[in-house]
């Protein structure tokens, strides 16, 4: 599992700032704020998403997503439990693939792989296969709001925050 400490804040802090996010670094051991999983997952209270070293990377970019998706004023009500909504969920998986690309030496293949030993389960049995042939619904949610190309099934230039 590709940790924040394998690659670094730097980076993610940059991607994050640039969707108008605060990556803020929590010291090992101790709690992450607004973990909605508690241990190493990242957290999320308003614009912020929090960390540590031992925080998963695709942890950090789906709590990102979360904020992402979100109009910047709906952000601060955010407070460890992002949404209720099965669409959103699906989109943020789709999202926090396509930020992987955006992170370099990461990519999108690296996050799926670790969203699959991480415990995720979707129908055509791992995330990649969600990813590249049964998530449309999540795709045009996504496009919906400016952040994704559907037909390049990329990142909207305007929407990737760097």
């Amino acid at each position: 599992m590709l940790t924040l400490s394998d690659i670094g804040f730097e980076t993610p802090a940059r991607l994050l700032a640039g969707y108008g996010l605060r990556l803020v670094e929590v010291a090992d051991g101790e709690p992450i704020p607004g973990s909605y999983w508690g241990d190493t997952e990242a957290g999320l209270i308003g614009e912020s998403v929090f960390a540590r070293g031992d925080t998963p990377v695709h942890s950090l970019l789906h709590e990102a997503g979360h904020l992402i998706v979100l109009p910047p004023a709906d952000r601060a009500v955010v407070h460890t439990d992002a949404t209720d909504s099965i669409e959103e969920e699906d989109a943020v998986c789709v999202l926090q693939a396509l930020l992987g690309d955006a992170l370099p030496g990461v990519g999108a293949e690296r996050i799926l792989a670790d969203m699959d030993a991480w415990g995720y389960t979707f129908r055509l049995g791992s995330a990649a296969a969600y990813f590249h042939r049964d998530a449309d619904a999540a795709w045009h949610w996504l496009a919906a709001r400016g952040l994704v190309d559907p037909v390049a099934r990329t990142l909207a230039p305007h929407a990737r925050g760097t």
